[in-house]
Protein backbone atom coordinates (compact mmCIF):
# COMPACT_ATOMS: atom_id res chain seq x y z
CA UNK A 1 0.00 0.00 0.00
CA UNK A 2 1.33 3.55 -1.11
CA UNK A 3 0.81 7.13 0.98
CA UNK A 4 -1.84 8.66 -1.05
CA UNK A 5 -2.20 12.08 0.63
CA UNK A 6 -5.25 13.66 -0.35
CA UNK A 7 -5.79 11.40 -3.17
CA UNK A 8 -8.70 9.02 -3.88
CA UNK A 9 -7.90 6.17 -1.50
CA UNK A 10 -9.07 2.67 -3.49
CA UNK A 11 -12.15 1.19 -1.53
CA UNK A 12 -10.29 -2.07 -1.07
CA UNK A 13 -7.97 -0.77 1.03
CA UNK A 14 -9.77 1.01 3.58
CA UNK A 15 -9.25 0.32 7.27
CA UNK A 16 -10.53 -0.06 10.39
CA UNK A 17 -14.33 1.18 9.44
CA UNK A 18 -15.84 -2.32 9.20
CA UNK A 19 -17.85 -2.03 11.86
CA UNK A 20 -18.42 1.90 11.23
CA UNK A 21 -20.47 0.73 8.45
CA UNK A 22 -22.21 -1.63 9.77
CA UNK A 23 -23.46 0.81 12.11
CA UNK A 24 -24.74 2.73 9.11
CA UNK A 25 -26.45 0.06 7.89
CA UNK A 26 -28.31 -0.58 10.46
CA UNK A 27 -29.37 3.09 11.52
CA UNK A 28 -30.76 2.94 7.89
CA UNK A 29 -32.85 0.38 8.72
CA UNK A 30 -34.99 3.19 10.47
CA UNK A 31 -34.45 6.23 9.33
CA UNK A 32 -32.00 8.95 7.10
CA UNK A 33 -28.93 9.88 8.62
CA UNK A 34 -26.36 13.50 8.60
CA UNK A 35 -22.95 11.96 9.45
CA UNK A 36 -20.96 14.64 12.08
CA UNK A 37 -17.95 14.64 11.72
CA UNK A 38 -14.27 16.73 11.62
CA UNK A 39 -12.91 17.05 7.88
CA UNK A 40 -10.55 14.94 6.43
CA UNK A 41 -11.30 11.87 8.87
CA UNK A 42 -12.86 9.83 5.84
CA UNK A 43 -16.49 10.87 5.27
CA UNK A 44 -16.33 10.87 1.70
CA UNK A 45 -14.57 7.48 1.74
CA UNK A 46 -17.31 5.85 3.92
CA UNK A 47 -19.96 7.13 1.86
CA UNK A 48 -18.91 5.77 -1.06
CA UNK A 49 -17.68 2.18 0.60
CA UNK A 50 -21.80 2.20 1.22
CA UNK A 51 -22.22 2.80 -2.20
CA UNK A 52 -19.59 0.35 -3.48
CA UNK A 53 -20.68 -2.55 -1.49
CA UNK A 54 -24.63 -2.09 -0.29
CA UNK A 55 -26.67 -4.55 1.80
CA UNK A 56 -29.00 -6.70 0.11
CA UNK A 57 -32.16 -5.14 -0.57
CA UNK A 58 -30.63 -1.43 -1.46
CA UNK A 59 -29.90 0.93 -4.40
CA UNK A 60 -27.10 3.14 -3.19
CA UNK A 61 -27.07 6.15 -5.63
CA UNK A 62 -23.90 9.06 -4.66
CA UNK A 63 -23.64 12.43 -5.50
CA UNK A 64 -20.96 15.14 -4.39
CA UNK A 65 -22.89 18.37 -4.55
CA UNK A 66 -20.33 21.05 -4.17
CA UNK A 67 -20.96 22.19 -7.48
CA UNK A 68 -24.59 22.84 -6.58
CA UNK A 69 -25.00 26.64 -6.40
CA UNK A 70 -29.11 27.07 -6.71
CA UNK A 71 -31.79 24.72 -6.18
CA UNK A 72 -32.17 24.75 -9.62
CA UNK A 73 -28.53 23.16 -10.10
CA UNK A 74 -30.05 21.10 -7.00
CA UNK A 75 -33.20 19.48 -8.71
CA UNK A 76 -31.43 18.86 -12.15
CA UNK A 77 -28.31 16.91 -10.85
CA UNK A 78 -30.96 14.98 -8.51
CA UNK A 79 -32.71 14.09 -11.73
CA UNK A 80 -30.00 13.68 -14.36
CA UNK A 81 -28.56 10.96 -11.60
CA UNK A 82 -31.96 8.79 -11.74
CA UNK A 83 -32.37 9.28 -14.84
CA UNK A 84 -28.97 7.46 -15.88
CA UNK A 85 -29.20 5.04 -13.00
CA UNK A 86 -32.92 4.04 -14.34
CA UNK A 87 -32.07 4.32 -18.04
CA UNK A 88 -28.89 2.30 -17.50
CA UNK A 89 -31.56 -0.77 -16.64
CA UNK A 90 -33.91 0.03 -19.17
CA UNK A 91 -36.33 1.95 -16.62
CA UNK A 92 -37.70 5.24 -17.33
CA UNK A 93 -38.11 8.14 -14.79
CA UNK A 94 -41.39 8.87 -16.26
CA UNK A 95 -43.00 11.97 -13.87
CA UNK A 96 -39.43 13.51 -14.18
CA UNK A 97 -40.10 13.24 -17.82
CA UNK A 98 -44.02 14.33 -18.45
CA UNK A 99 -43.17 17.22 -15.88
CA UNK A 100 -40.25 18.61 -18.51
CA UNK A 101 -42.04 17.78 -21.73
CA UNK A 102 -44.91 20.04 -19.78
CA UNK A 103 -41.99 22.19 -18.95
CA UNK A 104 -40.69 22.61 -23.04
CA UNK A 105 -38.62 19.63 -23.05
CA UNK A 106 -38.55 17.84 -26.23
CA UNK A 107 -38.40 14.07 -26.68
CA UNK A 108 -36.66 12.93 -29.99
CA UNK A 109 -36.32 9.19 -30.82
CA UNK A 110 -36.90 8.01 -26.86
CA UNK A 111 -33.89 11.09 -26.13
CA UNK A 112 -35.31 13.48 -23.85
CA UNK A 113 -33.89 17.30 -24.71
CA UNK A 114 -34.24 19.02 -21.22
CA UNK A 115 -35.61 22.74 -21.68
CA UNK A 116 -33.31 25.78 -20.80
CA UNK A 117 -33.82 26.05 -17.12
CA UNK A 118 -33.75 29.24 -14.87
CA UNK A 119 -34.59 31.03 -11.89
CA UNK A 120 -38.65 30.39 -12.30
CA UNK A 121 -38.30 26.91 -13.01
CA UNK A 122 -40.96 25.08 -10.82
CA UNK A 123 -37.59 22.68 -9.41
CA UNK A 124 -39.48 21.70 -6.11
CA UNK A 125 -41.53 19.68 -8.79
CA UNK A 126 -38.67 18.44 -10.84
CA UNK A 127 -36.81 17.22 -7.29
CA UNK A 128 -40.10 15.36 -6.11
CA UNK A 129 -40.99 13.74 -9.20
CA UNK A 130 -37.38 12.61 -9.85
CA UNK A 131 -37.00 11.00 -6.13
CA UNK A 132 -40.39 9.15 -6.94
CA UNK A 133 -39.67 7.70 -9.79
CA UNK A 134 -36.72 6.58 -8.71
CA UNK A 135 -38.51 5.33 -5.09
CA UNK A 136 -41.55 3.86 -7.74
CA UNK A 137 -39.16 1.73 -9.24
CA UNK A 138 -37.08 0.09 -6.54
CA UNK A 139 -40.43 -0.49 -4.27
CA UNK A 140 -41.48 -2.93 -7.38
CA UNK A 141 -38.22 -4.63 -6.88
CA UNK A 142 -38.62 -4.78 -3.56
CA UNK A 143 -35.85 -2.84 -3.24
CA UNK A 144 -34.80 0.74 -1.11
CA UNK A 145 -33.06 3.48 -2.75
CA UNK A 146 -30.55 5.65 -0.40
CA UNK A 147 -29.46 9.01 -1.86
CA UNK A 148 -25.67 9.51 -0.43
CA UNK A 149 -25.58 12.94 -0.67
CA UNK A 150 -22.12 14.59 -0.02
CA UNK A 151 -21.37 18.80 0.76
CA UNK A 152 -24.71 19.27 1.77
CA UNK A 153 -24.25 22.00 3.68
CA UNK A 154 -21.57 23.87 1.25
CA UNK A 155 -25.12 23.59 -1.34
CA UNK A 156 -26.73 25.37 1.09
CA UNK A 157 -24.61 28.41 1.55
CA UNK A 158 -24.10 29.00 -1.85
CA UNK A 159 -27.86 28.85 -2.53
CA UNK A 160 -28.31 31.15 0.56
CA UNK A 161 -25.33 33.56 -0.88
CA UNK A 162 -26.83 33.11 -4.88
CA UNK A 163 -30.29 33.33 -4.38
CA UNK A 164 -31.03 34.25 -0.92
CA UNK A 165 -31.84 32.21 2.26
CA UNK A 166 -35.39 31.87 2.25
CA UNK A 167 -34.13 29.12 -1.08
CA UNK A 168 -31.95 27.39 1.06
CA UNK A 169 -35.12 27.08 3.84
CA UNK A 170 -37.32 25.58 0.83
CA UNK A 171 -34.57 22.89 -0.14
CA UNK A 172 -34.46 21.58 3.36
CA UNK A 173 -38.03 21.80 3.87
CA UNK A 174 -39.04 19.76 1.16
CA UNK A 175 -35.99 17.16 1.69
CA UNK A 176 -37.60 16.33 4.90
CA UNK A 177 -40.81 15.99 3.50
CA UNK A 178 -39.88 13.64 0.92
CA UNK A 179 -37.80 11.69 3.97
CA UNK A 180 -41.71 11.78 5.63
CA UNK A 181 -43.77 11.16 2.90
CA UNK A 182 -41.49 8.29 0.84
CA UNK A 183 -39.55 7.25 4.30
CA UNK A 184 -41.67 4.63 4.69
CA UNK A 185 -42.14 3.33 1.23
CA UNK A 186 -37.95 2.86 2.02
CA UNK A 187 -36.06 5.80 1.09
CA UNK A 188 -33.19 6.93 2.85
CA UNK A 189 -30.76 9.81 2.91
CA UNK A 190 -27.53 10.10 4.51
CA UNK A 191 -26.12 13.94 4.32
CA UNK A 192 -22.63 14.73 5.11
CA UNK A 193 -20.40 18.09 4.37
CA UNK A 194 -16.68 19.50 6.02
CA UNK A 195 -19.63 22.28 6.92
CA UNK A 196 -21.41 21.65 10.28
CA UNK A 197 -24.74 21.57 9.31
CA UNK A 198 -25.58 23.46 12.89
CA UNK A 199 -23.79 26.88 11.34
CA UNK A 200 -26.20 26.98 8.25
CA UNK A 201 -29.35 26.01 10.31
CA UNK A 202 -28.25 28.86 12.79
CA UNK A 203 -27.73 31.24 9.86
CA UNK A 204 -31.19 30.51 8.63
CA UNK A 205 -32.59 30.91 12.14
CA UNK A 206 -31.38 34.63 12.14
CA UNK A 207 -33.12 35.51 9.59
CA UNK A 208 -36.81 33.91 11.39
CA UNK A 209 -36.73 30.16 9.84
CA UNK A 210 -38.65 28.18 12.45
CA UNK A 211 -38.60 24.79 11.42
CA UNK A 212 -36.29 21.80 12.20
CA UNK A 213 -35.45 20.10 9.28
CA UNK A 214 -32.74 17.96 10.10
CA UNK A 215 -34.38 16.50 13.35
CA UNK A 216 -35.67 13.44 11.94
CA UNK A 217 -31.80 12.79 10.68
CA UNK A 218 -30.12 10.74 12.98
CA UNK A 219 -26.99 12.19 13.55
CA UNK A 220 -23.75 9.84 13.69
CA UNK A 221 -20.90 10.86 14.88
CA UNK A 222 -18.26 9.67 12.42
CA UNK A 223 -14.59 9.25 15.05
CA UNK A 224 -11.37 8.95 14.04
CA UNK A 225 -9.86 5.49 13.75
CA UNK A 226 -9.05 3.18 16.52
CA UNK A 227 -5.56 2.85 17.78
CA UNK A 228 -4.91 -0.64 16.56
CA UNK A 229 -6.57 0.10 12.62
CA UNK A 230 -4.58 3.54 12.60
CA UNK A 231 -1.32 1.77 13.63
CA UNK A 232 -2.53 -1.02 10.95
CA UNK A 233 -2.65 1.78 8.06
CA UNK A 234 0.86 3.36 9.12
CA UNK A 235 2.29 -0.36 9.14
CA UNK A 236 1.14 -0.88 5.95
CA UNK A 237 2.28 2.73 4.61
CA UNK A 238 5.53 2.10 6.00
CA UNK A 239 6.34 -1.23 4.69
CA UNK A 240 4.28 -0.15 0.92
CA UNK A 241 7.06 2.65 0.92
CA UNK A 242 10.12 0.50 1.72
CA UNK A 243 11.02 3.23 4.56
CA UNK A 244 13.68 1.97 6.84
CA UNK A 245 13.03 1.07 10.19
CA UNK A 246 14.75 -1.07 12.96
CA UNK A 247 11.17 -1.65 14.40
CA UNK A 248 8.05 -1.24 12.45
CA UNK A 249 6.06 -1.38 15.55
CA UNK A 250 7.43 1.63 16.82
CA UNK A 251 7.41 3.32 13.87
CA UNK A 252 3.90 3.26 13.26
CA UNK A 253 2.60 3.29 16.67
CA UNK A 254 4.67 7.29 16.53
CA UNK A 255 3.25 8.29 13.28
CA UNK A 256 -0.67 6.41 14.15
CA UNK A 257 -0.43 8.62 17.64
CA UNK A 258 1.08 12.02 16.11
CA UNK A 259 -1.81 11.76 13.26
CA UNK A 260 -4.33 11.55 16.24
CA UNK A 261 -5.76 8.51 13.63
CA UNK A 262 -6.67 10.60 10.87
CA UNK A 263 -5.89 8.60 8.07
CA UNK A 264 -5.29 11.78 5.96
CA UNK A 265 -1.99 13.14 8.21
CA UNK A 266 -0.96 9.71 8.42
CA UNK A 267 -0.72 9.18 4.73
CA UNK A 268 0.90 12.48 4.64
CA UNK A 269 3.56 11.70 7.55
CA UNK A 270 4.06 8.58 5.93
CA UNK A 271 4.66 10.68 2.57
CA UNK A 272 7.02 12.95 4.13
CA UNK A 273 9.52 10.29 6.08
CA UNK A 274 9.94 8.97 2.94
CA UNK A 275 10.58 11.43 0.76
CA UNK A 276 13.48 12.24 3.26
CA UNK A 277 15.59 9.13 2.86
CA UNK A 278 15.72 8.53 6.61
CA UNK A 279 15.21 5.98 8.86
CA UNK A 280 11.56 6.20 10.30
CA UNK A 281 13.01 6.42 14.27
CA UNK A 282 10.43 8.23 16.74
CA UNK A 283 12.44 11.29 16.32
CA UNK A 284 12.65 11.70 12.69
CA UNK A 285 9.07 11.00 12.69
CA UNK A 286 8.20 13.82 15.11
CA UNK A 287 10.51 16.06 13.32
CA UNK A 288 8.80 15.48 10.25
CA UNK A 289 5.33 16.46 11.54
CA UNK A 290 7.11 19.47 12.79
CA UNK A 291 8.51 20.30 9.61
CA UNK A 292 5.09 20.30 8.22
CA UNK A 293 3.05 21.84 10.43
CA UNK A 294 5.30 24.84 10.26
CA UNK A 295 5.37 24.72 6.24
CA UNK A 296 4.56 28.05 5.11
CA UNK A 297 2.97 26.69 1.77
CA UNK A 298 0.17 24.51 4.66
CA UNK A 299 0.41 20.89 2.85
CA UNK A 300 -1.83 19.82 5.41
CA UNK A 301 -4.63 22.85 4.81
CA UNK A 302 -4.99 23.34 8.27
CA UNK A 303 -4.82 27.02 8.14
CA UNK A 304 -8.32 26.37 7.43
CA UNK A 305 -8.87 25.84 11.45
CA UNK A 306 -7.61 29.60 11.28
CA UNK A 307 -9.49 31.13 8.30
CA UNK A 308 -12.94 29.17 8.92
CA UNK A 309 -13.77 31.07 11.98
CA UNK A 310 -14.56 34.57 10.99
CA UNK A 311 -17.08 32.86 8.34
CA UNK A 312 -18.58 30.38 11.13
CA UNK A 313 -18.95 32.79 13.62
CA UNK A 314 -18.93 36.07 12.32
CA UNK A 315 -16.37 39.12 13.08
CA UNK A 316 -18.31 39.83 16.53
CA UNK A 317 -17.45 36.70 17.75
CA UNK A 318 -14.56 36.13 15.93
CA UNK A 319 -11.64 38.17 18.38
CA UNK A 320 -13.59 35.85 21.31
CA UNK A 321 -13.49 32.25 19.64
CA UNK A 322 -9.22 32.88 19.11
CA UNK A 323 -8.96 34.18 22.75
CA UNK A 324 -10.74 31.14 24.15
CA UNK A 325 -9.05 28.73 21.70
CA UNK A 326 -5.83 30.48 22.74
CA UNK A 327 -6.22 30.51 26.16
CA UNK A 328 -7.08 26.73 26.07
CA UNK A 329 -4.35 26.10 23.97
CA UNK A 330 -1.48 27.22 25.93
CA UNK A 331 -2.22 24.92 28.64
CA UNK A 332 -1.49 21.31 29.41
CA UNK A 333 -4.16 20.56 31.89
CA UNK A 334 -8.22 21.37 31.01
CA UNK A 335 -9.38 24.80 31.27
CA UNK A 336 -12.42 25.65 33.82
CA UNK A 337 -15.34 28.08 32.07
CA UNK A 338 -14.50 30.21 34.62
CA UNK A 339 -10.70 30.89 34.20
CA UNK A 340 -11.43 31.40 30.45
CA UNK A 341 -14.23 34.06 31.06
CA UNK A 342 -11.86 35.56 33.41
CA UNK A 343 -8.74 36.28 30.81
CA UNK A 344 -11.03 36.98 27.69
CA UNK A 345 -12.31 39.69 30.19
CA UNK A 346 -8.74 40.81 31.35
CA UNK A 347 -8.25 41.77 26.83
CA UNK A 348 -11.02 43.88 27.41
CA UNK A 349 -13.65 41.39 25.42
CA UNK A 350 -17.32 42.30 25.92
CA UNK A 351 -18.56 38.80 26.92
CA UNK A 352 -20.76 37.55 29.74
CA UNK A 353 -20.79 33.77 31.15
CA UNK A 354 -23.62 32.60 29.03
CA UNK A 355 -22.64 33.86 25.74
CA UNK A 356 -19.14 32.13 26.78
CA UNK A 357 -20.89 29.16 26.90
CA UNK A 358 -22.93 29.50 23.92
CA UNK A 359 -19.97 29.91 22.00
CA UNK A 360 -17.77 27.18 23.35
CA UNK A 361 -20.74 24.77 22.70
CA UNK A 362 -20.62 25.55 19.02
CA UNK A 363 -16.81 25.40 19.25
CA UNK A 364 -17.04 22.30 20.74
CA UNK A 365 -19.58 21.36 18.09
CA UNK A 366 -16.79 22.33 15.32
CA UNK A 367 -14.59 19.76 17.06
CA UNK A 368 -12.09 22.60 18.52
CA UNK A 369 -12.66 21.41 21.98
CA UNK A 370 -13.75 18.37 24.31
CA UNK A 371 -15.06 18.44 27.16
CA UNK A 372 -14.23 16.31 30.15
CA UNK A 373 -16.51 15.68 33.06
CA UNK A 374 -15.73 18.30 35.11
CA UNK A 375 -17.16 20.37 32.06
CA UNK A 376 -13.46 21.55 31.60
CA UNK A 377 -12.41 22.33 28.14
CA UNK A 378 -9.25 20.92 26.14
CA UNK A 379 -8.82 20.16 22.40
CA UNK A 380 -10.05 17.95 21.10
CA UNK A 381 -7.02 16.55 18.98
CA UNK A 382 -3.61 17.19 20.44
CA UNK A 383 -2.03 17.70 16.49
CA UNK A 384 -4.49 20.33 16.06
CA UNK A 385 -3.66 22.00 19.93
CA UNK A 386 0.24 21.49 18.26
CA UNK A 387 -0.20 23.31 15.21
CA UNK A 388 -2.66 26.12 16.87
CA UNK A 389 0.34 26.78 19.45
CA UNK A 390 2.66 26.84 16.33
CA UNK A 391 0.74 29.34 13.96
CA UNK A 392 -0.15 31.40 17.05
CA UNK A 393 3.16 31.64 18.60
CA UNK A 394 2.16 30.63 21.64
Amino acid sequence: MKANPGGQIDLNEIIGRDRVIEQLWETLEQQSIRINAERRIGKTTVIKKLCASPKAGWVPIFQDLEQCHSAIDFAQAVYREVDAYLSARKQSARRAKDFLQAIGGTEIKGVLKLPAFNDQTPWKTLLSESIEDLVDSQQQQNKRPLLLWDEVPLMLQSIAAREGQAAAMEVLDILRALRQELGGRGLRMVLTGSIGFHHVIDSLKQQGYANSPLNDLYAFELPVLEANFAQELATKLIAGENIATSDAAMSAQTVAELADGFPFYIHHIVKAVKLSGLEATAEVIDKQVSKQLLDGNDPWELAHYRDRIATYYGAVSEAAVLALLDSIAVRDETTAVNTILHELKSQGLVVDREGLLKLLKAVEQDHYLAKDEQGHYQFRFPLLKRWWRLSRGL
